[in-house]
Order: structure tokens, then sequence, then C-alpha cells
């Protein structure tokens, strides 16, 4: 064979090699989860939400969404670094703040996007400096964050009553809708 040939063969190899091992470890949901930031996740009647993984907690002692049935939940996945979650927390504050006494529960669920945001000194901080009140909880090794195939901060999701996911929103913006759905939530 020519080393033309040899080095063909030998790309092809590889990219089957890497595609494999992309497929084989998950790692391609991770990748192509951005092109679909659009998208909603099934939501489902009858499945109800992963539970919280262990953290540290923050303004609260830890919450479990078992005991939160009776309860509409917002949990909000978002890392003190990211604008995007900074131009968020306003609106997730004033939800908080105007409808935990008709029965709201909203907890944000820190997902650290790098190592400089994973240390409980620092979120501390910054919780008491954006005036948040609602309990946090870390979220460090993203066992929540992977549980509720989240893939992108801000993400929030909205749970009803019995504790299922009926809406989830990536991203800023549509504040309008998700208030109007905690609404209808509240009053089911």
């Amino acid at each position: 064979m020519d080393r033309r040939a040899n080095l063909l063969i030998g790309t092809v190899v590889a990219l089957v090699i890497v595609g494999v091992s992309i497929v084989a470890t998950g790692f391609s949901r991770r990748l192509l989860n951005p092109f679909r930031m659009l998208t909603t996740p099934k939501i489902s009647q009858t499945v109800l939400a992963p539970d919280l993984a262990a953290g540290h907690w923050i303004n609260s002692e830890p919450l479990r969404l078992e005991d939160l049935r009776g309860r509409v939940v917002l949990i909000e996945f978002w890392t003190f670094g990211c604008f995007n979650c900074r131009n968020t927390v306003p609106f997730v504050k004033s939800w908080d703040e105007r409808y935990r006494e008709q029965g709201l529960t909203v907890i944000g669920v820190h997902a650290p996007e790098t190592g400089d945001e994973s240390k409980i000194e620092d979120l501390r901080r910054e919780v008491a400096s954006l005036g948040i009140n609602y309990p946090v909880v870390t979220d460090n090794d993203h066992q929540t964050l992977n549980a509720y195939d989240a893939y992108a901060w801000p993400t929030l999701f909205l749970l009803d009553k019995q504790g299922r996911i009926r809406r989830m929103r990536v991203g800023e913006g549509d504040y309008d809708e998700t208030e109007r759905q905690i609404q209808e939530l509240l009053a089911e």
C-alpha cells in the first residue's frame, strides 16, 4: 500500500474509535444538547421529578421533594459566575417573595460551571450579595443537574403539587409565561 492509503485508513480508524467512544460514554448527548436549546422535555402526568442529591444547604435545612408534596416547586439550576443566571435571579426572587405564602417553594441548585465556583464560602457570599433568601443547595458533582438532564445555565423546572415536572425553561426570558404557569399550578 502506498502512503496515502495508509493515512486514509488510519484516519478512518481513528474517527471510528472517537465516534464509538463518544457514543459509549454518553458524551454525544452533552455534545449535541446545545442544539436542542428550545426543546421541551416530555412532561409526564405520572413520573415524579428526580430527588435532589445531597449537598450543602444555604438559607434552609436540607429539603426533600417528597416532603414538599402539596406545594408547587420551582427548581432553578444556576451558577454565580453565569451572567444569564444573574439576569434570571431577580425574577426568581420576585416569584419566591410573591408566591411563597400561596404554596410555592423555590430551590436554587448551584451547579458550578468551573472549579472556581465550587467553594461553599464563595457561594455563601454570592447568595448574600444577590439578596437570595430562598433555599440553595450545592451540586458540585452535577448529580442533580444530570438527573434532570439539564445541560445549560440557567434552567428552570416547575413541579406540580404531586412532584411531577410540568415545565422546563432553558436560558433567560419567557418570564411572563413561567409566572402564568406558576399561578396555574398554584390554583390546581
